[in-house]
């Protein structure tokens, strides 16, 4: 990892010397006792030969080595589940590493070790052939658990976390529980307004425990906040609605011409900066105010209020209701609504991708669906502006001859008609491409620092997409990619041009 941004962090490379010493002998902790002093250049270089040697491979070797794979996939990849035989995901283990974390990760730089099969939990069904460990090892257990989807765990050594081998997001299994849970939310959708109401009622609530809980929760239906639970000293500190804190809440009577302004700046999943100036009702900002009074940096703004009371608080609302349901009723309505609001039923498919991917744009920011700029963005963006240089020098190149070949049709035989008018084809054609290449180039520019896949995969009904793409006569296949279809398959035979959210 040594041309990696991480090592360029203290705190990573603190972590790592400290466990790098763990597994030094007595004589080795006499000698190096300086990280700064060591030297891993050989390491490097070696790993750097190996990825060299592999991408130089024969065309021979290659095959091998695809054939050894599909060896693999072919003995693990699978599984049978109430008679069907279902892909398995990811059924390799990660190999000893070290922990990177997102964010600003406190543990980033530990060494995660190497698992062995004494830490693996097996789960299968009774009578089924278990899985044949390494050679003198044993599993650490083998169960027979039909009320959870995992088929092997253990407890990676970095966070004391428990790790799953699960089934592949196109399984019978993964779909019903992806349908189960877009039908939660539109069966939300049902009582929202009776929600809303109630909570805006419990704003003048003489308890400040139901007044916090309902400003909270007005925040998670407004933005689309993550619910937030506590975290612990040796995680990063992410925020969400619940565990924020005084410093992270700004507000202003008056900003920018808007009135009751609410400034939100704090860490949010993976540390992703979430900052929204958010103009709310009259009566949240007077609520917040009294939440924040006689209260310094540090304090919770929700010091009555914790996840487990919330989400306890939602299901009394509805059955099944939390917090990410709201999240994923916010977006997808927020799809369906922006599609009907873009989508032009004349434009072509390249003009109506683009109100799509600008309809999925507003859900991804609503969700703080942010990333840095990929790395390639610059260069990718040149060559695209080069090619749409070269596609207007053929345009007017091509122009010009048309407009000498019309004028030769005028007075010429029925042969320079027919060029003539190839001509004008080859032209509108090349306008065709031009303007395909220009949105596209006005697509990737907004996007570059939107994750829309993240949206598209958890959030989105897929089946507003699926008959958003039957109605407009838009093939399936610009929107969602080959594992996006298959994990979606129920989606694509279940909905037709006419389903709404």
């Amino acid at each position: 990892m040594l041309n990696h941004d991480y090592c360029t962090k203290d705190v990573f490379n603190t972590n790592f010397f400290k466990d790098f010493r763990k597994t030094m002998t007595d004589r080795e902790k006499e000698i190096i006792k300086d990280f700064r002093k060591c030297n891993f250049q050989e390491m490097f270089e070696f790993f750097q030969a190996e990825s060299e040697r592999r991408k130089a491979a024969t065309k021979d070797e290659k095959l091998a080595k695809k054939n050894e794979n599909e060896a693999l996939v072919k003995e693990y990849g699978f599984c049978m589940i109430d008679g069907h035989k279902e892909k398995i995901g990811n059924f390799r283990l990660e190999p000893p590493g070290l922990f990177r974390g997102r964010g600003e990760h406190p543990k980033m730089g530990m060494i995660k070790r190497r698992i062995g099969a004494s830490e693996v939990s097996i789960n299968c069904g009774k009578n089924s052939k278990v899985p044949t460990p390494p050679p003198g090892q044993r599993w650490k257990e083998v169960r027979h658990d039909n009320t959870v989807t995992w088929l092997a765990s253990w407890v990676e050594n970095v966070q004391g976390q428990v790790k799953y081998i699960m089934l592949n997001p196109s399984s019978k299994l993964k779909g019903e529980k992806d349908h189960i849970k877009y039908e939660t939310a539109r069966r939300l959708d049902k009582v929202i307004d009776k929600i809303r109401a109630t909570y805006r009622d419990e704003w003048k609530s003489k308890e400040m425990r139901v007044r916090q809980r309902a400003v909270a929760l007005y925040f998670i239906d407004k933005l689309a906040l993550r619910a937030g639970n506590e975290k612990d000293e040796d995680q990063a500190d992410t925020v969400g609605c619940c565990s924020l804190r005084v410093e992270h809440v700004q507000l202003h009577r008056e900003l920018n011409g808007k009135e009751n302004v609410v400034v939100f700046d704090f860490p949010g999943k993976d540390s992703i900066r979430y900052y929204n100036e958010v103009e709310v009702e009259k009566r949240v900002f007077k609520n917040l105010e009294l939440f924040m009074e006689n209260k310094k940096e540090g304090d919770d703004l929700f010091d009555r209020l914790n996840t487990q009371v919330l989400n306890e608080h939602l299901k009394e609302l509805m059955d099944g209701l939390t917090a990410k349901v709201f999240r994923t009723y916010n977006a997808s309505k927020t799809l369906q609504d922006q599609l009907d609001k873009l989508t032009d039923g004349d434009a072509t498919v390249a003009e109506k991708l683009l109100a799509y991917n600008r309809a999925n744009r507003a859900v991804a920011i609503l969700c703080n669906h942010q990333r840095s700029v990929p790395k390639g963005h610059q260069k990718s963006m040149e060559n695209l502006k080069e090619k749409i240089r070269a596609k207007r020098d053929a345009i007017d190149d091509c122009e010009s001859e048309y407009h000498d070949l019309k004028k030769a049709a005028k007075r010429g035989s029925v042969k320079e008609k027919v060029n003539a008018d190839k001509k004008g084809k080859q032209l509108e054609r090349l306008k065709e491409q031009l303007k395909k290449l220009e949105l596209q180039e006005t697509d990737r520019d907004e996007n570059k620092t939107i994750a829309l896949s993240t949206s598209k995969l958890n959030y989105l009904d897929p089946r507003i997409s699926v008959a958003w793409c039957k109605k407009n006569g838009v093939p399936i296949e610009k929107i969602f990619n080959k594992t996006q279809r298959t994990k979606f398959l129920w989606a694509i035979h279940m909905a037709d041009e006419n389903y709404r959210f």
